[in-house]
């Protein structure tokens, strides 16, 4: 025998739509929904109060297990010190002018790694920072002069990205050749100039200066590149007036597809629930932190990957890698509290969520009344219709009660709320979703529950997706705690796509919560 009831504190939307709640005194609850109840839901001598009656839930746990684990800034910092992804130009016949290197992966979850992120390539997803004057540039360092005994040396620093030889005398004449260099290379804001003598690779006579571009600003204390002996000649390469010059106009990096920027950029890191894990990237790309994020496998509890934070590393005051947090539940600024560690400090630190074409997939619009209750339902909200077949009653209805929800208190359920019928009912969004691009993939996610009425009575819960009236998948778990599911769509565009869920057999009934539908 469930427990559970609690007549005084129901109040029931029912037959009235949103917003039209009102308390039902217990003299009103009508033997004609009491008798029809208590029919309906007896199975080899099992009861269970329907849901419109504030019953308690099965035996199983189907509440969600909220993540305990905040963000594993322990081993974020650990691996930070342990990476090393510096770099420079080549000092092989690697001839110049070459494309930037797709960015890579050089650690993730606390293992270093290297590894290429499909789809994903700098010089398409880094905004081209247009034409610049020598006076938007500002000289970070300068080189020696004449070799007198002191090599000079090279930059080797993180976000490398290609290097070109310029003219010899564009050194003396306003450096400009390189800066046009930077100008043209995606994601440039910092370039390293200098020469390179005895390279057999290139001829004194033409050109030895060389040019390096880098997608961040470094300082003398990262010219650790001396030159020295080489296979093919007998004499050591020497460096000589190495220089440094940073960009003064340095734009947002572009937002990626399918996100939004929520904040930054900033001098602390997200801390914060859901945390999924991280990677570190070579470069400060925000569009591959969002590849890995879209890519990252869900989480039992919280689902796919919803957010990430980026930002900077700066260890003694060298950039040192790009990390990449990765969230099953979206956050802010109000959790950006890590500012580092030690000798390492924060930078650039932005957040970044998934946008989802949904309205209020979590149902968490859907309040009472009165702001005292914690118990009602509707067959509708402002953002969601649920229907029910012909002698059908309540078959798909929004809930506020935290006990029914994945998370938080919202929930939609389907099945007759007051156990009445065993139609299944329908559940949509209350209008064509108008934000989707026409033959564009999305991927539409969502969590399910069915424990509600026990092992035996949850036999035959089911639900059916169904997307512009083609049936794209279905759950047929029975007796099942939370667990996601995802299932892809393709947009027909032009506020004209369909969603629904389907399903529902009083007493099995099917909770449907946290519902998203993100660009694939």
């Amino acid at each position: 025998m469930y427990t559970g009831l609690r007549y005084g504190t129901a109040e029931m939307c029912h037959n009235v739509g949103w917003r039209g709640a009102f308390s039902l005194p217990p003299k009103m609850l009508s033997n004609h929904y009491l008798v029809l109840s208590a029919a309906a839901l007896l199975v080899s001598g099992q009861y269970s109060l329907p849901p419109a009656l504030q019953a308690a839930q099965g035996s199983a746990t189907s509440a969600l297990v909220l993540p305990s684990d905040f963000t594993d800034t322990d081993t974020i910092h650990q691996t930070a010190m342990l990476v090393d992804q510096k770099a420079g130009a080549p000092a092989d016949n690697t001839p110049p002018g070459l494309p930037q290197a797709p960015t890579m992966v050089t650690a993730q979850d606390g293992e270093i790694v290297v590894g290429e992120v499909s789809d994903s390539n700098s010089v398409r997803t880094l905004r081209h920072a247009g034409r610049r004057a020598v006076s938007d540039y500002e000289m970070i360092f300068n080189g020696t002069t004449t070799f007198d005994g002191k090599a000079d040396a090279a930059v080797e620093g993180t976000a490398y990205l290609t290097y070109t030889i310029v003219t010899n005398a564009s050194y003396t004449q306003g450096k400009s050749e390189c800066l046009d260099f930077c100008d043209k290379s995606a994601g440039c804001v910092f370039v390293n100039m200098y020469y390179e003598l005895n390279n057999p690779f290139f001829d004194a006579q033409q050109s030895n200066l060389k040019c390096v571009a880098y997608g961040d600003v470094h300082t003398a204390v990262e010219k650790t590149n001396f030159g020295g002996e080489q296979q093919l000649s007998s004499l050591p390469t020497i460096i000589q007036q190495s220089s440094g010059y940073a960009s003064l106009l340095v734009e947002q990096p572009p937002v990626p597809e399918g996100y939004e920027l929520v904040f930054g950029p900033s001098s602390a890191a997200n801390n914060a629930p859901g945390y999924m894990g991280f990677a570190f990237i070579d470069k400060y790309d925000p569009t591959t932190c969002a590849k890995l994020c879209n890519q990252r496998g869900p989480d039992a509890n919280g689902g796919a990957c919803k957010y990430f934070n980026i930002w900077r590393a700066v260890v003694l005051g060298i950039p040192t890698t790009y990390t990449c947090s990765m969230y099953s539940a979206p956050t802010n600024a109000s959790t950006a509290t890590n500012t580092g560690q030690g000798p390492l400090n924060v930078t650039l630190s932005r957040g970044y969520a998934r946008i989802s074409h949904i309205p209020d997939g979590t149902f968490e619009s859907f309040t009472c009344d009165t702001a005292d209750s914690d118990f009602c339902f509707a067959k509708s909200s402002q953002s969601w219709v649920g229907s029910s077949p012909d002698g059908g009653d309540l078959d798909a209805t929004i809930f506020h009660y935290a006990p029914y929800a994945h998370m938080g208190s919202g929930v939609s359920l389907l099945g007759s709320a007051f156990g009445s019928d065993s139609f299944p009912g329908i559940l949509s969004p209350a209008a064509p979703l108008a934000t989707l691009e026409h033959g564009r993939t999305y991927v539409l996610q969502f969590f399910h529950s069915s424990t509600y009425s026990g092992a035996e009575l949850e036999r035959l819960a089911f639900v059916e997706v169904w997307w512009n009236g083609v049936l794209v998948g279905s759950v047929r778990a029975g007796y099942s705690a939370w667990a996601y599911y995802e299932f892809p769509v393709v947009s027909k565009g032009k506020g004209t796509d369909v969603l629904q869920f389907k399903g529902g057999h009083a007493p099995a009934y099917d909770f449907i919560d946290d519902v998203y539908l993100f660009l694939a």
